[in-house]
């Protein structure tokens, strides 16, 4: 069979048309296209049961898995619904099916400015770090914002994780769907069941790092750090969905708890009030909570940026201090429609552009200059007043963010540093 008749026997299913990405050899099995022939990038890949190879077409970076055209075709479903559902997931771009061999290649974006867990666990030092925390958290929060959305994971596991920084937080985010099932809500049997998968596959992950830097020291402290995920997990869970009572005269109880789940990230989407004694003396409150974007949101109508739930926590309070200054200078100066446009352009594009200069030339400016922020703030406290831009950018160009600052973790990434998008 000729090359144009092994064309039409293939199907495929493609998001992002491109000329180059439609000329890639599809008809091959993926472990026998040539490097003549594409433009792959030796990026490192964690445990995988199938081939995983990066490829760049068009000027776009794709992630390509090979396996079993069923598991292909579950996979490739699944993580468009969990795009459709705005969870923090690799996006798909395409499958395309190969029925001679009877495999399929699943086509997704490759993740701008992450990193696998391996790679963040050798540049943090030995014992429990801020940088840990973070990322157990980060771990934790992935799994709840699932399993508010009926996803069963089904396979856990930091090896099925990427982490990206996001302000001063990180966030996860899935890469391996070939376990996961969508349910209109999961049952508590089934939430305790991916948590047990979670905590075991996280210790083995753990253990395995440590023995691969020499650390067997750290076996022990490996199986408690992920059992502090489960424990995470449960807290921040019952944050969101436990239901609580109070009495005529505490409705500021309802304000804390809407409190509570902003600065968490949350939105709500729906608060009930519904009594629990005849006489209306005791109420039982229930919330209903949207996705993790509730700063990302308000940022978005401030000035039109769209980036992460991290980052816009840390933006929108340098637009308010901008704000509060131009208001001093000139009172009523500075409604929200004036003041978020002023910031975006007078402060933040110059500065990340300073920002990310000083990182590398594979900065994200979000994070570059979220990442000033933090480390001028920090060297500000340490010499009791503002040292200012320059300073903080020296800090920044040579490495040298004051401990425990999120800016260590600064490493060199595949250059994609361009700005978010900004809409109306």
């Amino acid at each position: 069979m000729g090359y144009h008749g092994r064309m039409s026997a293939l199907t495929m299913r493609l998001r992002s048309g491109s000329p180059e990405l439609l000329a890639l050899p599809w008809t091959e099995p993926l472990e026998k296209w040539s490097p003549e022939e594409v433009a792959f990038r030796p990026l490192p890949v964690g445990p995988s049961r199938h081939l995983v190879r990066f490829v760049e077409a068009g000027g776009v970076l794709y992630a390509l898995k090979e396996l079993p055209t069923r598991v292909a075709d579950k996979e490739y479903r699944v993580l468009r619904n969990l795009e459709a559902r705005e969870l923090p997931a690799v996006r798909a771009l395409g499958l395309v099916e190969q029925p001679e061999s009877g495999n399929g290649i699943l086509i997704t974006r490759y993740l701008e400015h992450s990193w696998q867990y391996r790679r963040l666990f050798q540049r943090l030092p030995q014992g429990p770090t801020k940088h840990r925390e973070r990322l157990l958290d980060a771990m934790a929060s992935l799994v709840v914002d699932l399993h508010r959305s009926g996803v069963f994971w089904g396979d856990c596991s930091l090896g099925n994780t990427l982490f990206a920084r996001d302000g001063q937080l990180l966030q996860a985010f899935l890469v391996d769907a070939e376990t996961s099932e969508i349910h209109p809500s999961l049952s508590d049997g089934q939430r305790r069941l991916d948590v047990g998968i979670l905590v075991e596959n996280v210790a083995g992950d753990l253990v395995d790092v440590s023995l691969g830097l020499g650390r067997p020291d750290e076996t022990e402290e490996a199986f408690a750090a992920a059992e502090s995920v489960a424990t995470r997990y449960e807290r921040l869970w019952d944050e969101l969905c436990h239901e609580e009572t109070f009495g005529p005269d505490e409705r500021y109880k309802v304000e804390a708890r809407v409190r509570r789940l902003n600065e968490l990230g949350f939105a709500v989407d729906e608060l009930a009030l519904e009594p629990v004694t005849p006489d209306r003396s005791t109420l039982r409150l229930k919330v209903a909570v949207a996705n993790r974007r509730f700063h990302a949101n308000e940022l978005r109508k401030l000035t039109g940026l769209d980036v992460g739930e991290g980052q816009a926590t840390v933006l929108l309070n340098d637009v308010r201090a901008y704000q509060s200054r131009l208001d001093q200078e000139r009172p009523g100066s500075a409604p929200d429609d004036t003041a978020g446009p002023r910031w975006l352009t007078e402060v933040f594009r110059p500065q990340a552009v300073r920002a990310a200069a000083a990182v590398g030339p594979a900065a994200d400016p979000v994070q570059a200059y979220c990442d000033l922020l933090e480390v001028r703030w920090l060297l500000s406290e340490k010499a009791g007043r503002d040292v200012g831009d320059k300073v903080a950018l020296k800090a920044l160009s040579s490495r040298e963010a004051p401990s425990g600052a999120a800016a260590q973790l600064v490493v060199a990434e595949p250059p994609t540093g361009t700005f978010p998008p900004v809409r109306s």
